[in-house]
């Protein structure tokens, strides 16, 4: 039984150095290949893949955003995210979003060709590299949290509208709370966290993987 491939990328030497690369493979065969993400979107209706190779860049939908949607309209579909961004937060980013595989552009046939046929069984493949730095950042992420105090579910959204940049009355008008009690959840974060500003707060928070 042969793995159908589809290939969702706006560089056609990409495309097109996939497709020599999987030639090789006769159990897997590329059926549809997508240069945007309006055309991956209306060509899947008409016929969907085992494993959708996705790009994160492309020129109109980002594959941050097609991921979930496409999981939702398809529950069956395996995504494996095939990037040039060999970094940890895209990889914890995508997979957040159900993706079931993270590759770099840049990896070896026979690991490509390993990450499809262990996607294509519904299992989880991570680029080796980029595994293990995601398993080193999760142990230093749990020894430094094990002495952090709990924060509330108040606390984390507060915590999470500060690093995406919004000002004091910005969350007071999100949380529908007033200004002086965002002040006083601020002031509570950063003594939680025994920082000073709230610069350093949110770079600690990102290193705790509690903020995006």
């Amino acid at each position: 039984m042969k793995i159908q491939i589809a290939i969702a990328d706006d560089h056609l030497m990409v495309v097109n150095g996939i497709q020599k690369m999987l030639s090789v493979f006769p159990d897997i065969v590329i059926i549809d290949t997508y240069a945007n993400g309006t055309e991956l979107l209306e060509g899947i209706k008409q016929r969907q893949p085992d494993v959708l190779l996705l790009d994160i860049q492309m020129p109109d939908k980002t594959g941050a955003k097609l991921a979930p949607q496409l999981l939702k309209m398809y529950p069956k579909l395996r995504i494996l995210v095939l990037t040039n961004f060999d970094s940890v937060f895209y990889v914890k980013k995508m997979m957040g979003h159900g993706v079931l595989g993270y590759l770099l552009k840049s990896t070896d046939p026979k690991t490509f060709t390993e990450a499809i046929k262990t996607v294509y069984e519904f299992k989880e493949y991570v680029e080796p590299a980029l595994k293990q730095q995601l398993e080193e950042k999760t142990v230093r992420a749990n020894r430094q949290s094990v002495n952090m105090p709990p924060l509330s579910g108040r606390e984390k959204e507060v915590l999470q509208l500060i690093a995406d940049g919004f000002t004091t009355q910005e969350i007071a008008d999100a949380l529908f709370i007033g200004f002086t009690t965002v002040e006083n959840y601020r002031f509570n974060l950063l003594s939680k966290f025994g920082v000073k500003n709230t610069a350093i707060l949110v770079k600690k928070a990102m290193q705790l993987g509690l903020v995006q």
